[in-house]
């Protein structure tokens, strides 16, 4: 998980063949070194289909998502082991590099209240099982701390590292997003200091979840930080244009952030490639 990669969102939520292809050819028009495949349907994904396709383009790959209602590991554990064991095995017979995302819980997962302890409690016994089995199969495993409008239960990065040192796997990695930190942190910095022992892995996201470049995140202390620890890992841009409204809903999307993907791309990639040479990631 290196150089810059972008979310397949941008084109696809459902990685069918069609859509792999057409996905795969955009992000080598655009020069990204990989792309983040959103899994949040492993049973539909043509695993050696897609691993061809990224052998022979020369791209690397990630898988993300969130957990169906019926398996959040926070009311239902050991549904929550079932999917991830799915949603791992189909990772690695990809030839994707890592699975991460909303991986202990879904999008749109609130209670009503702060998480109790017996929901911390089955969420790191979920974790923990999956991060087991990513061993296994030799690839990464990482959690993305969102915003409280997203979840209650892991929004900042200080809570993604308490939950990872509760855990206590070695191959479990934190995951920020801009736009998650921009609600919920106290200076970006602070998110990636806070997360900076497992940091491996960034969304570069605006704080309207459109063209980076054009909002409110604060790019300068969010690419000084990152240069600040050394980090090394994947810069994923990940702007949504339209959603499906199964989506929509707990993502609280409503209306298209952006004119069109290719001004997402075209301003933004250039916007944030320069800030990354500008302080010495790239």
């Amino acid at each position: 998980m290196r150089g810059f990669g972008i979310h397949s969102s941008i084109w696809t939520m459902r990685w069918t063949p069609e859509a792999a292809e057409a996905a795969v050819a955009e992000a080598l028009r655009h020069g990204f070194d990989f792309i983040e495949v959103a899994l949040l349907d492993p049973p539909i994904v043509d695993a050696a289909h897609s691993s061809a396709l990224f052998d022979r383009a020369g791209i690397s790959a990630v898988c993300s998502l969130g957990l169906p209602e019926t398996h959040w590991p926070s009311r239902h554990p050991d549904k929550g082991i079932e999917f991830l064991t799915v949603a791992l095995d189909k990772t690695a017979a990809m030839g994707a590099k890592a699975l991460t995302g909303v991986t202990y819980g879904g999008i749109g997962e609130r209670s009503g209240l702060p998480p109790t302890e017996a929901e911390l409690s089955n969420v790191a016994r979920c974790l923990e099982a999956a991060a087991k089995h990513a061993k296994r199969l030799g690839i990464a495993f990482g959690i993305e701390p969102v915003n409280r409008y997203e979840t209650h239960l892991i929004n900042t990065g200080w809570q993604a590292a308490a939950m990872l040192d509760r855990v206590g796997a070695d191959n479990i990695f934190i995951h920020l997003d801009t736009y998650h930190m921009n609600i919920e942190e106290k200076g970006a910095a602070n998110g990636i200091l806070s997360a900076r022992d497992h940091l491996r892995y960034i969304h570069l996201s605006e704080s309207d979840r459109g063209t980076p470049g054009h909002g409110t995140c604060d790019w300068d202390e969010i690419f000084a930080a990152l240069a600040a620890i050394g980090f090394k890992g994947g810069l994923a841009m990940e702007s949504f244009i339209n959603m499906p409204p199964e989506l929509a809903w707990g993502l609280s999307v409503w209306r298209p952030v952006a004119d069109s993907t290719e001004q997402v791309i075209g301003e933004g990639l250039p916007f944030l490639r320069g800030k990354a040479r500008q302080y010495g990631l790239i």
